[in-house]
């Protein structure tokens, strides 16, 4: 059984934000935090992990992902501070989601 995570990245508080899914979570992050995701994030230095919730179907996690696209800004913001209200990076808190660590061959190990 899988699990999947929809994540919301911050450039600072009340920032830019960036919505993605992932069947890893701390690879993920490492990825966008280490600038090696090219595109939105890297363009716009979105690297705090604010928000995330796992789901257990892929599909619904894709349907999430679309839904909370779709959302108005300010119930972004409001998800955020529901769960995060000091709009701390919670990378550190995760770091025990995936101890396998399962990486790419062309994803440098840390």
């Amino acid at each position: 059984m899988k699990t999947y995570y929809i994540y919301i990245l911050a450039s600072r508080r009340n920032g830019t934000l960036y919505i993605g899914i992932t069947n890893n979570l701390v690879r993920r992050v490492y990825e966008h935090k280490n600038n090696l995701v090219k595109g939105f994030t890297l363009k716009y230095k979105v690297h705090r992990l604010v928000y995330y919730e796992q789901h257990d179907n892929v599909d619904s996690a894709i349907q999430r992902e679309k839904q909370l696209k779709s959302w108005h800004r300010r119930w972004k913001i409001r998800l955020i501070e529901e769960m995060n209200p000091e709009w701390k990076d919670l990378y550190q808190d995760i770091m025990g989601l995936d101890s396998s660590l399962r990486w790419n061959d062309d994803v440098e190990k840390y």
